[in-house]
């Protein structure tokens, strides 16, 4: 997500904001996890196959660009997203939202309104915003009744590089694909749309225009143009769908660690470096440490090794992770670990995210 410029957002949201829910979670986005891609030029509407072009414009007036912002630390972005109902209902990708605390979606027609997170499932990055505006009838799109098929074409709506709304062409290659990391959602939908940040929650249209994904992240080649693109499925009736419209808030089990990623499972070192323990978490309250730095910020020594889960070897930080997620908020777990050498335990109830600030992990 792109910084944006908010002195009219804050003027259009201010006068709500405590409506808003206290608090958002410190997701780092996905899309934006991995270096920057270099933008692709993007399919104009006028390049389109006239099939595609129709479904193009017919769609597009019910996706939205999602601007969030988090007034305590300036922080902002801009995602995408798309109308489920008539009355105002978006989805979009949970990490657009997680950190901001005000949030206005802007249409096509040019109008702009304040909107509220009101449900989110962390693990499958995927959120629901309730729009606040006195008008109904808002266009929607369709969510797809059944799975979809490998090889069909999908077409995807949103905001990279700058572009308003833009369409970016592909086709689906796989479904359930795996992230290979746990802070990832698993089983989506693999394409080679050439997505990018600011794509973000925008929706993934089969040929009938009905939406099949909420865009989630990407994977780079080596010269930092986009390989693949993932989606979660938003099948309608499915139990993710069902929970989200039932106004559910899904949250991640976490202890408040953040893993030092370049020498875990590094160099012959088995186990999850901490690099920081997150300040009033349960891993700081067990007496677990962090890295040291100097003045300069270099490295001085490393913090407690991470080595089992509820007995379970862990090799490096995204099996910590994963073993973490198996796990439930309230769920007391027995941390094994090294400080110094010395085999160590500790043991520790899982939290929400959204409990604990500047959190990675």
């Amino acid at each position: 997500m792109r910084a944006s410029p908010w002195l009219p957002v804050l003027l259009i949201l201010a006068l709500a904001a405590y409506l808003l829910p206290d608090a958002r979670l410190p997701f780092e986005p996905p899309a934006v996890t991995r270096p920057a891609p270099q933008a692709s030029a993007p399919t104009l509407p006028n390049q389109l196959p006239q099939e595609t072009r129709d479904l193009f414009e017919a769609a597009r007036p019910a996706t939205v660009r999602v601007e969030s912002l988090n007034p305590a630390t300036q922080n902002a972005g801009i995602g995408t997203g798309f109308f489920i109902s008539e009355d105002g209902l978006i989805l979009t990708a949970y990490h657009v939202v997680s950190s901001g605390r005000l949030f206005q979606v802007s249409t096509l027609s040019g109008r702009s309104y304040p909107a509220q997170v009101t449900a989110f499932d962390a693990q499958a990055d995927v959120a629901l915003l309730q729009v606040r505006a006195p008008a109904q009838g808002f266009p929607f799109l369709p969510l797809a009744p059944r799975a979809p098929r490998v090889g069909e074409a999908v077409l995807a709506i949103g905001n990279s590089g700058g572009d308003y709304l833009q369409p970016r062409r592909g086709t689906l290659l796989r479904l359930n694909a795996q992230a290979g990391r746990a802070d990832f959602p698993q089983g989506t939908l693999e394409m080679n749309a050439p997505l990018a940040p600011g794509d973000s929650g925008g929706p993934i249209l089969d040929r009938s225009g009905q939406a099949i994904g909420v865009v989630s992240y990407i994977s780079l080649d080596g010269s930092g143009q986009t390989r693949r693109s993932y989606a979660v499925p938003v099948e309608e009736g499915s139990d993710l769908i069902t929970a989200l419209r039932a106004g559910e808030k899904r949250d991640v089990p976490v202890m408040g660690l953040l893993f030092d990623l370049v020498h875990s499972g590094q160099g012959g070192l088995e186990g999850a470096v901490i690099s920081g323990v997150a300040r009033r978490s349960p891993a700081e309250r067990a007496g677990l440490r962090g890295s040291t730095f100097d003045e300069q910020d270099n490295l001085t020594a490393l913090g407690d090794i991470v080595t089992s889960v509820n007995g379970e070897r862990t090799r490096d930080a995204d099996q910590v992770i994963t073993a973490i997620r198996r796990a439930r908020v309230g769920d007391t777990v027995t941390l094994g670990y090294l400080r110094d050498g010395e085999a160590r335990t500790a043991q520790i109830t899982l939290v929400p995210r959204a409990s604990v600030p500047d959190l990675q992990q």
